[in-house]
């Protein structure tokens, strides 16, 4: 766009100032143009094109423009820029004080435009690769020498010379994962950590490019970063689930394709998988986890109710439960005391150190101890528990059982 105009007064053949300003394609930075005046009066024979930063306004110069006139840059093609409308006569290039308050508003457009930058959208991705490109490519020869000097010195500047080398390659793995994790930078971060485990394992003498070894590492990480963020509880515990998590969708579009009616009973069998793992697995795929303690309903928050309220509860965690189990235990420490008063000797220590101990001896410590056989001590411990039986079913009845093994701990 040009913006032409003459000095205050309007005199016809004045000299003029030309401003010229145009745009690189796809950008926002100003270009100097041809120096062609536009049409507006006078032919401007003879005049030299004024260079752009003589004619940029200062910011005083910018303040005043913007408080005074609440001028704002002016599109391409707005009226009045080149001095023929606002009020002026196009064929003498007389310009009025509207016309004058575009023209000042043209030269504050220069003014801004100049020093600006394009307004694009950041891409981090675009970003990162752009900065991968400052690190060349290895050739076989320099990849195997820096493969041979990291694992004979431990040089950490052919390591990293290594790694760098090879940072497009994870960017390239992680794209094909890029369906099942949005956040591609995410799996790049995790496939480079892959990268540096493959170059600590590297060994340049099995004839295997670093390339070919490493892809299998990054890959590594990549699943195990996506199988552990996939929810928020985790998903692909067993190796079953993790079969079915990767390729239970794709085997049914591709049994879909070959015209089978796909259940869960031909899945199992193409994917080697019990039955039952594949419903789980399908259930778990199919809808997103839910908050137990999230209420339910269109409720107030009075009477809103979660999943969590309307679960039973299990039955060592009831109330009454409890306390009737806190009773019984503190009644059996009784009746045992009571039944420890009549023991002595053998007996006693059989009773204490074995059968109500944490840490029992053994029956050989035991024979060892009284000077006794272990099998003397066992049929001590199997009279013991006879008579303990005996006399607890007298006291509580058969709310206990009592047993004990003839098996030495």
């Amino acid at each position: 766009m040009a913006a032409t105009g003459t000095g205050k007064g309007g005199k016809r053949g004045g000299k003029r100032k030309v401003i010229d300003v145009g745009f690189v394609e796809g950008g926002s930075h100003p270009v100097e143009g041809d120096g062609e005046p536009g049409s507006g009066g006078g032919d401007g024979d003879g005049e030299a094109e004024p260079d752009l930063a003589e004619l940029e306004p200062d910011a005083a110069e910018l303040s005043a423009v913007e408080a005074e006139l609440g001028a704002e840059p002016l599109a391409d093609g707005a009226d009045g820029v080149d001095g023929g409308a606002g009020g002026g006569d196009g064929a003498d290039g007389a310009t009025d004080g509207d016309g004058e308050s575009r023209g000042l508003g043209a030269v504050r457009a220069l003014g801004s435009v100049k020093g600006a930058r394009s307004i694009v959208r950041h891409d981090p991705l675009s970003a990162y690769m752009s900065e991968l490109r400052r690190y060349p490519l290895l050739t076989r020869e320099e990849e195997h020498e820096l493969a041979v000097k990291y694992v004979k010195t431990g040089d950490v500047v052919a390591a990293r010379r290594l790694v760098t080398a090879n940072l497009r390659l994870v960017v390239k793995i992680a794209h094909e994962y890029r369906r099942s994790y949005k956040n591609v930078l995410d799996l790049v971060q995790e496939g480079n950590l892959g990268l540096l485990q493959a170059v600590k394992k590297y060994d340049p003498y099995r004839g295997v490019k670093l390339s070919s070894y490493a892809a299998w590492w990054i890959r590594a990480y990549i699943l195990k970063y996506v199988l552990s963020n996939w929810r928020l509880v985790k998903i692909g515990t067993t190796q079953a689930q993790r079969k079915l998590f990767f390729n239970l969708r794709k085997e049914r579009e591709k049994l879909e394709r070959e015209g089978y009616e796909v259940g869960p009973k031909l899945l199992a069998e193409r994917l080697d998988v019990s039955e039952a793992e594949v419903n789980e697995m399908s259930v778990r795929l199919g809808a997103p986890d839910l908050s137990l303690d999230a209420p339910s309903g269109r409720g107030d928050d009075d009477n809103a109710h979660s999943p969590m309220d309307r679960m039973p509860s299990a039955a060592a965690g009831r109330p009454d439960r409890q306390v009737e189990g806190g009773e019984f235990r503190a009644l059996l420490r009784e009746k045992l005391e009571q039944f420890a008063k009549g023991l002595k000797g053998r007996e006693e220590t059989i009773f204490r150190e074995r059968l109500l101990n944490d840490a029992p001896l053994t029956l050989q410590e035991i024979g060892e101890k009284y000077g006794i056989s272990r099998e003397r001590a066992r049929q001590l411990e199997k009279r013991l528990v006879t008579r303990l039986r005996g006399y607890l079913e007298k006291e509580l009845g058969e709310a206990v059982a009592i047993g004990a093994s003839d098996e030495e701990p």
